[in-house]
């Protein structure tokens, strides 16, 4: 594994005595601090569904990080970045700790699809290479007020800045675009959850057949349980893997922060994952979990080891706040919370014989907005 050189690690949570800082710790301190950057820096989109208000770095060994620059605990972060003559560097205290590359806008965002849609709206690129879209920027659960109070799912459609439903043919012409630029080597396709018990995997279905009818890029949609028969219609039209999220172990939080989402049963979850892993493999199906919205560190390492058991990649994130939710004054949890805890879930998934890098398309494979991979690799290193 890279080592950083030894740039002011005095300064980081986590420092071993007599060892370099490492890649696995700047990236967890990253992704839970920020980094102050100045007006002239775009700092990405504020809203949507996924982790928002960031930049994508791509930090030594070619990992990349989705760095927040928007929320307001950026403002605490004591790490600035700076950009001299096009070249990008971290600094803390004044000291410099690294260079970086800062992921440059794609230039298909300023094309237009034949039907005339704007192509920045139709998808957008996430981290350094997977294109990503909500098919459906409506949900169900924020129509009957259960919404999750952390997601920016309609918000990106009251600021003009996406269109409310996607077109395949229009996916497949800004699919094309982003392959033809070099952008584009996975795709992950989501959805708002409709009111239909497919849970919106007709939608994501007849997406991905048709973007592989042109195109052989593996592809990830993410999807509330649905009932089998829609699995199975997924991995039928080619869907390589898949993303069950169910954001949260501790019930009593979920319910708080995910009223809609928390009414799926817990075994409703587990058949969802045990049929999807017997469709698409094992490390192919995923499920995002949130650190940070109330629940202790047991019930995120008691719901890994279930998950991990069943051949499902637990996607550990720290909480990251979207303006204008319900949750966009709250912080994310610490580093020095996130280091111990990733490095325990590393093991877990170890235990298990779970390789993340494994994973073929999405949230897994991109890895920007978690530190799960680093502290895979960092343990495997550390016991040989």
């Amino acid at each position: 594994m890279f080592i950083l050189p030894y740039f002011a690690a005095e300064n980081f949570v986590n420092k071993r005595p007599g060892k370099p800082l490492n890649l696995f710790n700047l990236k967890t301190e990253l992704l839970c601090k920020g980094v102050k950057a100045g007006n002239s820096i775009e700092k990405g989109r504020k809203d949507g569904a996924g982790p928002a208000g960031g930049r994508y770095l791509v930090l030594p060994n070619n990992s990349v990080v989705n760095v927040p620059l928007w929320p307001p605990f950026v403002n605490r972060s004591d790490i600035v970045l700076r950009g001299f003559d096009s070249r990008w560097s971290l600094f803390k205290n004044g000291d410099k700790i690294i260079d970086v590359e800062l992921i440059t806008t794609p230039k298909f965002y300023t094309r237009k699809t034949p039907s005339g849609q704007s192509m920045y709206k139709i998808a957008l690129l996430h981290g350094k290479d997977c294109l990503a879209t909500t098919l459906l920027q409506r949900c169900v659960h924020w129509s009957n007020g259960n919404g999750c109070k952390f997601c920016g799912i309609e918000l990106s459609l009251r600021n003009d800045s996406t269109i409310l439903r996607k077109t395949p043919r229009d996916l497949v012409e800004v699919a094309g675009a982003a392959v033809e630029e070099g952008v584009c080597r996975h795709i992950t396709l989501t959805t708002g959850t409709p009111s239909t018990l497919d849970r919106g995997a007709k939608l994501l279905a007849k997406a991905t057949k048709e973007i592989k009818n042109h195109y052989e890029v593996p592809i990830h949609v993410q999807l509330e349980p649905p009932e089998e028969k829609y699995l199975e219609l997924l991995a039928d039209v080619g869907v390589d893997t898949v993303g069950i999220h169910i954001e949260n172990f501790d019930r009593i939080v979920l319910k708080q922060v995910c009223p809609g989402k928390a009414k799926v049963s817990f075994e409703e979850y587990l058949n969802s994952w045990r049929e999807a892993v017997e469709l698409f493999g094992e490390a192919q199906v995923s499920t995002y979990i949130i650190a940070g919205l109330g629940e202790k560190d047991e019930s995120i390492l008691k719901g890994v080891e279930t998950v991990a058991r069943l051949g499902v990649i637990p996607f550990l994130v720290p909480f990251r706040p979207i303006i204008g939710t319900e949750f966009e004054n709250r912080s994310p949890p610490s580093a020095s919370r996130m280091i111990p805890l990733y490095e325990k879930v590393a093991g877990i998934l170890r235990d298990y014989n779970l390789d993340p890098s494994k994973n073929l398309a999405g949230c897994v494979h991109c890895g920007a907005c978690s530190s799960i991979l680093e502290a895979f690799v960092c343990r495997d290193e550390d016991e040989s």
